[in-house]
């Protein structure tokens, strides 16, 4: 079977860059053959003729292609680049429940499932086609539509039927929403059993966190902090420019943090602002978890290299990655992976996550009462009574390794 010669043509000129895969351009003739056959024999021998168009059967190998190159790579439909924004953001993440939905074909399925959530203490894996929500089938809705039926209040319950692409059969799952915290900053203040200790959470990178981590500093510093904690459990990152500015509060200026590796193109060094306000040399540890991800795991990897941190918690998710979003033709986009983010050592957290100095097991009620603490206000009187009189390990671990 002959592959067309200017399809042909163009996919190897596509694939003649400096950095090319280890395998020979000769050996894409076979490939692409191969795929062609099956392709053909697909259609020519399925009884479910509904399904057999070659844009369906394309996109669906399109589909495998994408998802089998890492966890944050994927190829978008056309139902779902409807939802991709003008900055180029695909919404579709029920961020409540730590999952993304995606639809092709009238299919309904997990797109994506975050480093935190209920979906995967499921054990929920992109792919997953969803065939019932709370006990109707998704039907032919446009994924808006199906959605909305996802979205729920923290506590909330949803109750999904699930078809695993790994597994047999039918498998039945609750998930429960969950508070998600909309500040950066959600907690600033001297600790209680020691003021000279300094305690900052940040739940996200948002867009004005860096301001407002300073001001935070400087308070804390006028009140006579010597020592400080910096939170990022269950930070699932955000916005790469602040989590320099923020590093340049605790490093040299013009110090290299964060480093970008892209195939084809010189290194990409990002240093820390030329000036700096205040010298914050102070011993610093940096509390992670299984749930921080990108640029916390950036920040706690950088302070570790450059000596300013000692980071205590569990290894963290392992987000290190660059994602764009590239339209193609006929209404479809891919989500691409197209680099790594680096420390200041050259290593990367990327898919193996930063190891911390001092492990700390933390149970589930640990992470629940550390939920709360973020909002402690809404929590009704018993509740809150057991949130005060929980012993934060974490924090713990830091004062004593402080005291060495």
């Amino acid at each position: 079977m002959k592959f067309p010669s200017l399809l042909f043509a163009s996919l190897l000129t596509a694939s003649a860059a400096d950095t090319v895969p280890a395998d020979t351009q000769e050996a894409a003739y076979p490939a692409l053959e191969r795929f062609v056959e099956v392709l053909e024999t697909v259609r020519a021998r399925h009884p479910d003729l509904d399904k057999l168009t070659y844009d369906r059967l394309i996109n669906q190998a399109l589909d495998g292609m994408l998802s089998s190159l890492d966890a944050h790579s994927s190829f978008i439909h056309p139902e779902m680049q409807k939802m991709v924004s003008k900055e180029g953001i695909l919404d579709n993440e029920i961020s409540s429940l730590g999952m993304s939905i995606g639809k092709d074909s009238g299919k309904t399925f997990i797109s994506a499932v975050a480093g935190s959530g209920s979906a995967q203490e499921a054990g929920l894996v992109p792919r997953t086609t969803i065939l019932r929500i709370n006990g109707a089938e998704p039907g032919e809705s446009d994924l808006a539509k199906i959605l909305e039926r996802f979205r729920g209040r923290p506590g909330d319950k949803l109750k999904l039927t699930l078809r695993n692409p790994e597994r047999p059969g039918e498998i039945e799952v609750e998930l429960t929403h969950r508070y998600v915290e909309e500040r950066s900053l959600v907690e600033a203040a001297p600790l209680p059993s020691d003021p000279s200790v300094g305690y900052v959470r940040l739940a996200s990178f948002g867009a004005n966190c860096a301001r407002e981590i300073e001001a935070a500093l400087d308070e804390l510093e006028d009140k006579g902090m010597k020592l400080l904690i910096l939170d990022l459990r269950k930070n699932g990152g955000g916005d790469l420019h602040q989590t320099v500015k923020i590093l340049g509060m605790f490093v040299a200026p013009g110090t290299s943090v964060v480093s970008v590796r892209e195939r084809g193109k010189p290194e990409e060094f990002l240093k820390t602002p030329a000036r700096q306000r205040r010298k914050r040399e102070y011993p610093i540890a940096v509390l992670i978890d299984r749930n921080s991800a990108s640029a916390s795991e950036l920040t706690a990897g950088s302070l570790h290299d450059l000596k300013r941190a000692t980071v205590i918690g569990e290894k963290s998710y392992g987000k290190g990655s660059v994602q764009n979003i590239v339209p193609m033709g006929n209404g479809t986009a891919l989500r691409l992976t197209i680099a790594t983010y680096h420390t200041p050592s050259g290593s990367t957290p990327h898919l193996k996550g930063i190891e911390p100095d001092i492990q700390i097991k933390f149970a589930d009620t640990d992470r629940k009462f550390f939920d709360q603490a973020g909002h402690p206000d809404s929590l009704a009187p018993a509740a809150k009574a057991a949130l005060e009189a929980w012993t934060d390990p974490a924090i713990k671990a830091a004062v004593k390794a402080f005291d060495k």
